[in-house]
C-alpha cells in the first residue's frame, strides 16, 4: 500500500513537473521474469522507471541498488524495502562465501521484474561510464529471461547527483528491443553496449551548458 502511494506522488510529480517522452514504452515488461537494465544518471532513474508501470504491477518490479546506501541505517532500509521494494546488493566488503547477486537469482525465480544500472554508480549527467559485468552473470544464469535496455535523457539535470531539489526540464525514454543471454560474458556485454549506443544516438540532443 505505502508502495502504491508513494508512486502515484511520482507519477504526479512527472506529469506536472517534467516534460517526459517516452518512447516504445509498451516494451517495457511488467510482468516477469524480466530484467530492464538503465543508464543511471540521478536518483530519478529508478523513480521514473517504476513510475511507467501500472500500480498493480508494483510488487513484481524490483528494482536493484546498493546496499552500502539505500539500506546503511535502519531508517534507510525500512524505506528501501517497505516504499521502494528495493533488492540490495553488496558493492563491497561482502562475504566471499555468499554470492551478492543471490537476491536477483530469487526475484527471477518468482518470476519478478529487476531494474539493474550496469553502471553501478551515478555518472554525471549523459555521460556513461563502463559498464560491470554483474548483470552478465545473472543474464548468464537465466539465459531464457529477456533483457529490455532503456537509455534516459535529462533526468540527471532534473535532479542531479547531490540535490534533492527536482528542477522541470524536458526528459526522453528510450526502450529497446528485448534480447537474451548471447552465450558469452565478453560478447553479452558489446551487446549491451552496442544497445545503449544505439538508443543515445535516436535524438540529437543540445549538449549541457
Amino acid at each position: 500500500m505505502l508502495q502504491k502511494v508513494f508512486y502515484i506522488f511520482i507519477k504526479i510529480a512527472v506529469l506536472f513537473l517534467l516534460g517526459l517522452n517516452v518512447r516504445r514504452k509498451e516494451l517495457l515488461p511488467d510482468t516477469g521474469p524480466a530484467i530492464i537494465v538503465a543508464n543511471h544518471n540521478s536518483h530519478l532513474d529508478t523513480m521514473v522507471l517504476m513510475a511507467l508501470m501500472p500500480l498493480d504491477r508494483l510488487k513484481d518490479i524490483k528494482p536493484v541498488a546498493a546496499a552500502d546506501y539505500f539500506f546503511s541505517t535502519p531508517k534507510m532500509e525500512w524505506i528501501s524495502e517497505h516504499v521502494l521494494g528495493i533488492i540490495p546488493v553488496e558493492r563491497s566488503g561482502a562475504k566471499k562465501s555468499v554470492d551478492p547477486l543471490q537476491g536477483c537469482y530469487g526475484a527471477l525465480e518468482q518470476n519478478k521484474v529487476l531494474i539493474l544500472f550496469p553502471e553501478g554508480s551515478r555518472g554525471e549527467p549523459e555521460k556513461m561510464i563502463d559498464l560491470k559485468k554483474g548483470v552478465s552473470y545473472i543474464a548468464e544464469r537465466f539465459p531464457d529471461v529477456p533483457v529490455v535496455p532503456v537509455f534516459t535523457h535529462g533526468l540527471g539535470k532534473a535532479l542531479p547527483r547531490g540535490s534533492w531539489l527536482l528542477v522541470p526540464f524536458f526528459c526522453d525514454i528510450f526502450v529497446g528491443d528485448a534480447f537474451n543471454w548471447t552465450g558469452d560474458r565478453a560478447s553479452f556485454m558489446i551487446t549491451l553496449q552496442e544497445r545503449f549506443q544505439t538508443l543515445s544516438k535516436e535524438k540529437n540532443f543540445a549538449s549541457w551548458e
